[in-house]
């Protein structure tokens, strides 16, 4: 199942993506579910499989209905107000070896915040002194349980779903300190989207083609099984320090291609108007734009 978050009228609400297009959940649960009023992503994480079990069972209906789809919304992030956002830097090998970095021996993490968070078709304002903005094509995983010391192997039944991200980076601001943060974090810097797909429709998201863009020419290419610390591993890894709530997000590293890792003479860090497109299968594809 595909699930969005749209601005419908001034307000958000949540999509369901049908192959028939986008629907408005609300309009779902009043026809079959005799409930009214506006439903959002932050109540299927709060209420967990049922609500997802009845989504399911809606969304069956309205195919079989043929219920129109949405026309008039426009994408937000698929958790537009995250908890956490935990990203890892350096994990996949090329892209350590592009950026002169040493293979580490445990994630390296920083985050984000929900300044950050924008939808797919969102437009990222620089700021003013940055001058070497690049992109990160990434797979991003979405808790959907409390999760705390859990081991591999029950790691991906906390997840609610995945989606598309693109950790946008400012490499000046970036290492201005020895601190990531600034170049990391700013306004619009996190792009997640276009849906969240739930974790049944993605057996092994450690077997993802994944794909990143400029201007529709491809700059990064490579699979999620080339990840030094597998998404199991992350999830238990980071449970053991910190418990992970519903809506919290991970940013699992982007593989090589990134401006970072091209010699210097032929770096031409992202400018005004650049189209950025992040595409892992399975889960659409998440377009930003540079302003």
């Amino acid at each position: 199942m595909k699930l969005a978050t749209g601005l419908v009228a001034g307000h958000e609400e949540l999509l369901c993506v049908t192959p028939s297009g986008a629907i408005r959940v609300s309009r779902m649960a009043e026809r079959y579910g005799q409930s009214t009023g506006s439903w959002t992503i932050d109540m299927v994480l709060q209420q967990g499989r049922s609500a997802l079990a009845t989504l399911s069972a809606w969304e069956q209906q309205s195919l079989e209905d043929g219920m129109e789809p949405e026309h008039d919304y426009a994408l937000l992030a698929p958790v537009t107000r995250p908890g956490k956002i935990i990203c890892v830097g350096l994990n996949y090998r090329p892209h350590v070896a592009e950026a002169n970095f040493e293979v580490p021996s445990h994630p390296v993490l920083f985050n984000k915040f929900p300044n950050s968070v924008v939808g797919s078709g969102a437009t990222v304002d620089v700021p003013a002194d940055a001058e070497q903005m690049d992109y990160e094509a990434e797979l991003v995983m979405v808790m959907g349980k409390r999760c705390s010391r859990v081991s591999e192997e029950e790691a991906l039944d906390y997840v609610v779903g995945y989606c598309n991200g693109n950790d946008i980076s400012a490499r000046d601001l970036q290492f201005r300190t020895s601190q990531w943060l600034l170049g990391k974090a700013a306004d619009g810097f996190g792009p997640m989207g276009p849906y969240l797909v739930t974790g049944d429709e993605v057996p092994d998201p450690d077997a993802l083609e994944i794909t990143g863009k400029r201007n529709g020419v491809v700059v990064q290419h490579s699979n999620t099984r080339e990840m030094i610390f597998s998404c199991r591993y992350l999830i238990s890894y980071l449970s053991h320090y910190m418990t992970l709530e519903p809506g919290d997000v991970i940013f699992t590293g982007t593989p090589e291609g990134v401006i970072l890792g091209q010699p210097a003479e032929d770096r031409r860090w992202l400018s005004r108007g650049d189209k950025l497109t992040v595409a892992i299968e399975g889960l659409g594809e998440l377009d930003t734009y540079i302003g």
